[in-house]
């Protein structure tokens, strides 16, 4: 069992719904657990499944260097690189709107 943090942006109402079920929404779009590496699975595939044009990023301990791991999905500025082994994110330039 690990600590789990899922952060969403405009998300569907069912998937918070979802998300609910497993964990704790302690703020809005902020969900806390403890769970196994089988239910973290199955909740990144509700996640990918469910987000439609939301964004997520699903954080969870782990042994690491920096003792933790995450993946992102949806459109975002911040961009998950790795850098010698230690994952760190990256901000994407905004996008320019045309006048």
């Amino acid at each position: 069992m690990a600590m789990l943090t899922v952060v969403t942006e405009n998300v569907p109402p069912r998937l918070r719904g979802r998300l609910a079920v497993w964990l704790l929404e302690v703020r809005a779009g902020v969900y806390v657990g403890d769970v196994s590496r089988k239910i973290r699975e199955m909740i990144w595939y509700q996640i990918t499944e469910l987000a439609e044009q939301g964004n997520v990023v699903m954080v969870w301990a782990t042994n690491t260097e920096s003792g933790f791991d995450f993946q992102t999905h949806g459109e975002n500025r911040r961009v998950p690189v790795d850098y010698d082994g230690l994952r760190l994110v990256s901000f994407l330039p905004p996008k320019q709107v045309d006048s």
